[in-house]
């Protein structure tokens, strides 16, 4: 149970990390969330409910940073990840070191458990440079705190989803829409809500504790049928067109000169797998979730007409 439970998150200001902490605060948490931008993540203290939240300035590379916010607190939720490195941030040292330091100073505090956030494809002979550090993330994280439990999710969609709405918006100013690698990579999207629960679901037992769960909805579906899905609730018209690997890779080459890249060469290898739950591993059924369908979900914020009217 989390009620009345110091919990820290972070990262929490991020599209997945604020559904957790409304949950948390639903349920009477009281939540720290640790993150760079204090004055981004401001909205969080506003949110109601019978717990509270406070933001804390976190920069979970200093190890005194992670030291002092995890003083006292019972629970440790961790988000931490980047989509792309920039300066100091690269993938080995934040979701490679960094979980290691979460769980030796969460030893030090006396943390009685620890939710970490990893992804599906995590897998240390990836040739995908992300994909590694989230296993090794994973893996140096067991080894100092055995207890931790791992979530593993497919894409996440809910409003402010960095998939669904991404491609919709390009379809805006777009006429054509990139099918990379013929569209034929397999995902399993996940409802954002549906994850916030499953956190709440996992710290009602023990029996939790030292789990990988792998999260993804009720359907698998093409990167292509996921397109089509995006035009469809979008009421956008749009030419999808075949990109072949090698020709993505060129503008990836390019896209990653960019601020904020929108694709980059290693996004690419993880494109060439599928992004879905293997049949053995633990999943929303053990913690007696019912995934909720995207088909459900995306017209409430991707059809302007029914925002318009609700």
């Amino acid at each position: 149970m989390v009620r009345n439970k110091k919990i820290v998150v972070l990262g929490g200001s991020g599209f997945i990390g604020r559904e957790i902490v409304k949950n948390l605060v639903k349920e009477k948490a009281d939540v720290i969330v640790g993150c760079r931008n204090i004055k981004k993540a401001g909205f969080l203290e506003q949110i109601k409910g019978n717990g509270r939240v406070t933001v804390v300035q976190t920069d979970v590379t200093v190890q005194e940073d992670v030291r002092d916010i995890l003083q006292g607190s019972d629970i440790v939720i961790s988000l931490v990840g980047v989509l792309y490195e920039i300066g100091k941030y690269t993938f080995n040292t934040i979701q490679a070191e960094v979980p290691k330091m979460i769980g030796v100073e969460a030893n030090k505090a006396g943390v009685e458990r620890i939710l970490h956030f990893s992804a599906l494809g995590a897998d240390k002979t990836s040739q995908s440079e992300y994909a590694v550090s989230k296993a090794m993330g994973e893996e140096t994280l067991l080894s100092v705190f055995p207890a931790t439990t791992i979530f593993r999710p497919s894409i996440v969609f809910g409003p402010n989803d960095n998939f669904f709405n991404k491609f919709s918006n390009m379809a805006a100013f777009s006429p054509v829409l990139p099918l990379i690698g013929g569209g034929e990579t397999l995902f399993q999207p996940i409802y954002v809500k549906d994850i916030s629960n499953a956190v709440l679901k996992v710290f009602e037992s023990t029996q939790t504790a030292g789990k990988t769960y792998e999260l993804g909805g009720p359907s698998t579906y093409s990167f292509k049928e996921l397109i089509e899905l995006t035009m469809l609730y979008s009421k956008r018209s749009r030419l999808l067109l075949n990109l072949p690997f090698w020709l993505a890779n060129i503008q990836a080459t390019f896209m990653e000169l960019l601020p904020n890249p929108i694709l980059t060469r290693d996004q690419l290898e993880l494109l060439k797998v599928d992004n879905v739950v293997r049949n053995e591993m633990h999943t929303l059924a053990d913690l007696n979730i019912i995934p909720t369908a995207c088909e459900s979900i995306l017209p409430t914020y991707l059809d302007a007409s029914f925002k318009s009217t609700s």
